[in-house]
């Protein structure tokens, strides 16, 4: 008995941390109890480190990452400093957006303009870089099919701010506007165009109801009056891919994905279904490992490198134009400054260290940058202070015009220097692998 005694009391001090916190404290709604699974947790420095389970259990994190933001969409942020109770409260943020009408049966596409901030990482075991970034996008989306009009249900991009945060194996970091790798993915996330709502729900104001699936909850569906939220876990069940059209070739080809939540909200419910023209906002939590081509300028050699992406969208207006209008949307450039960052007030603040992040990127000198970066000397020509070569090399290329000769050469010369260049590249990292693996 003593024994059985031990270890329940060990069982129990587990739950706490030196300091007497509990660690497995549920994050839930604050009017009627309901735990909020998918909940984000971030660390003080801003980055992602977990997400609530489906019984709204906060993932143990060190003291060291205190305070922990938590952060639901449709739901205010919350920072704790400390986790003192079994349950933390989160008040719901209801986002007010003008009902949609239809002033002819002319107007047939809907166009939604949305506001878009993400929070992304890709890490190998030496290499970090980190990205947040904030868009203006929108959406031209066709509730019925037979019109002729491609549209599109992802995000296009009208205008972007990035920030990236580079870190090596000893911490130090560097910091910019721009990187060569693509590896978010908040780009493939579009939108589904209608989604029934369970039976168990259409006959009551508030409610409850979840669809399992093959390896757990698929879809949890939560409705309040007119108001109705979705969580679904795409890895869950393969019918979870209807929320996500997009991004389906993705698993057909085997990435190994470790988590993959989307979370949706709608507003001005009527019917028996939920659509594009009731949607508010929707966010999502993705981590993979691997994502797109092999980019061997980054990571070393059949070393993998992991990705994780999470990002809210917040949808800002919303109209039915005609397809002639469509197309004209379709056709347009939208310039650098023609288009401001326009952000709902239910956006939550900006968190300090992203703050920072923004603040070293705003203080680049691009020019100076620029100026100290010294140039390929195979890009360069050996005759650059012979007036006399100058001379003659521009008659001698007016005359290799004719022939094509000079096209045909620079064509040859671009793709022998890229070819040396990604030997070269190879060659260092295969080498760097080698030693770190032997410990020289």
């Amino acid at each position: 008995m003593s024994r059985y005694v031990t270890l329940v009391l060990i069982f129990l001090f587990s739950l706490l941390d030196v300091k007497g916190q509990v660690r497995h404290a549920v994050v839930a709604d604050s009017a009627n109890g309901m735990p909020l699974s998918g909940t984000s947790v971030f660390d003080r420095d801003g980055n992602i480190i977990g997400m609530c389970g489906r019984s709204g259990t906060i993932p143990y994190v060190s003291s060291g990452s205190y305070p922990l933001t938590l952060r639901c969409l449709g739901y205010e942020e919350k920072v704790v400093r400390s986790i003192d109770s079994d349950t933390i409260f989160l008040r719901e943020c209801i986002t007010e957006l003008p009902e949609v009408v239809i002033e002819s049966r002319q107007h047939k596409v809907l166009h939604v303009l949305a506001y878009m901030r993400e929070y992304s990482k890709l890490s190998t075991y030496t290499d970090t870089v980190f990205l947040f970034r904030e868009k203006m996008v929108d959406y031209m989306l066709l509730p019925d099919e037979k019109i002729r009009f491609r549209g599109w249900s992802m995000p296009r991009v009208i205008k972007s701010r990035s920030y990236y945060r580079f870190t090596n194996a000893e911490g130090l970091d560097s910091v910019s506007d721009e990187c060569v790798h693509h590896f978010s993915w908040s780009d493939w996330l579009g939108v589904k165009t209608c989604v029934k709502i369970p039976t168990a729900l259409n006959s009551l104001e508030c409610g409850a109801d979840t669809l399992r699936g093959r390896y757990g909850p698929s879809e949890i569906w939560i409705r309040n009056n007119d108001r109705m939220t979705v969580d679904v876990d795409v890895l869950a069940d393969t019918v979870g891919r209807k929320w996500i059209p997009n991004l389906s070739a993705f698993f057909k080809d085997n990435l190994d994905f470790e988590n993959f939540r989307v979370r949706f909200n709608y507003d001005n419910l009527a019917g028996d279904a939920v659509s594009n023209k009731d949607l508010t906002g929707y966010s999502f939590n993705i981590e993979s490992r691997g994502r797109g081509h092999d980019m061997f300028r980054f990571n070393n050699i059949d070393e993998p490198f992991f990705v994780t992406t999470y990002g809210e969208v917040y949808m800002i207006d919303k109209e039915y134009i005609t397809v002639k209008e469509a197309k004209e949307w379709e056709k347009h450039n939208f310039g650098a400054d023609e288009i401001g960052m326009y952000i709902l007030k239910e956006a939550p603040e900006i968190q300090p260290p992203i703050q920072e992040l923004v603040r070293r990127v705003g203080m680049i000198d691009k020019g100076g940058v620029r100026l100290n970066v010294a140039p390929d000397v195979r890009l360069i020509s050996p005759h650059t202070g012979n007036r006399n070569y100058h001379f003659g090399r521009r008659v001698l290329l007016l005359l290799k015009e004719v022939t094509g000769i000079t096209l045909v050469k620079s064509h040859r010369n671009m793709n022998n220097n890229w070819r040396k260049f990604r030997k070269e590249t190879m060659s260092k990292k295969s080498k760097g692998k080698k030693v770190r693996r032997t410990g020289k």
